[in-house]
């Protein structure tokens, strides 16, 4: 088990795997005794979710069997699997989970609501995904889950997603999934990838009216009456559409995103508002910073 363990390696294995490996190869070393799975399945499957956390910004071993983010990467990781694989994907999680942590022994997500302003973290976005789908009502999920492909995927202000129009969420010839804003600061914004298959699937299904709430009465405090109903476990983060607006555009910030791009997609007047989001910026080490400032070619 020891040396199957030690030369896993995932077939057409990405950069991400050399990241990630020694985290897959301690848990399983740690949950194998106590789980009824082959190693080479526990591997394959923990490999997959410590992956797309890589890519999602959460580098520690210790959260990537948090069960939030267990949902998110099923949800958004494994869309091109069927529901049965995405099933066995989750029993196998669930009981690498129970051997390490114990059955509810996984820590819950720590939370800090005092600070309205600051970008959500990569655990409180994995936990705003399950508060999303995990909604008692189709409504209720398709609402929550319309906020965060809008917010997240596409910088829309609250004022932006109550006027928005079901036809103008739409998936252009290359794929893109792009959104048009209308309004006081009218613009299209190219919606992030990672958020392009729910919003298009959430299009799908629009009809021909408004996108968000379709039939309900525009007026100015529709999004937040509607967060008001939705309900909120004691895990989950509080949700504005403001903080997750500021976390779509501290992400393009931190990805280096070109300041007059970002400016254009989230419709700003200037570069003045971005100033209360620069304490929120990850800290650049000094020879990095010597490189930007030298190396302009």
């Amino acid at each position: 088990m020891e040396r199957r363990i030690a030369t896993y390696v995932p077939r057409d294995a990405p950069p991400a795997w050399d990241r990630v490996a020694a985290g897959v190869r301690s848990l399983v070393s740690q949950a194998s005794p106590g789980v009824p799975y082959e190693t080479a399945e526990l591997m394959s499957v923990l490999a997959r979710l410590a992956m797309f956390c890589d890519g999602h910004g959460i580098t520690s071993a210790a959260e990537w069997l948090e069960p939030t983010t267990i949902d998110w990467f099923l949800d958004l990781g494994c869309t091109a699997v069927s529901s049965h694989t995405r099933a066995t994907y989750r029993a196998k999680l669930r009981r690498l989970t129970e051997a390490i942590h114990g059955v509810d022994g996984a820590k819950p997500i720590a939370l800090s609501a005092t600070d309205t302003s600051r970008p959500y973290t990569t655990r409180e976005l994995a936990g705003l995904w399950s508060w999303a789908r995990g909604q008692p009502t189709s409504a209720l999920r398709a609402g929550c889950t319309q906020l965060l492909a809008l917010s997240l995927g596409c910088g829309l202000a609250a004022d932006e997603v109550i006027a928005l129009r079901a036809g103008c969420v739409r998936t252009v010839s290359n794929g893109v999934v792009v959104v048009e804003v209308i309004g006081r600061r009218a613009r299209l914004v190219v919606c992030r990838q990672r958020w392009e298959a729910v919003l298009a699937e959430l299009a799908s299904a629009a009809g021909s009216g408004f996108f968000f709430r379709p039939n309900a009465i525009r007026a100015k405090n529709l999004v937040s009456n509607f967060l008001a109903r939705a309900h909120r476990g004691p895990t989950t983060p509080p949700v504005k559409l403001s903080r997750l607006r500021d976390t779509w555009i501290v992400e393009h910030l931190t990805a280096g995103t070109p300041l007059p791009v970002l400016v254009a997609a989230a419709g700003l007047d200037g570069l003045s508002s971005l100033d209360r989001l620069l304490p929120h910026l990850p800290s650049v080490g000094a020879d990095r910073a010597e490189k930007h400032l030298r190396d302009l070619s």
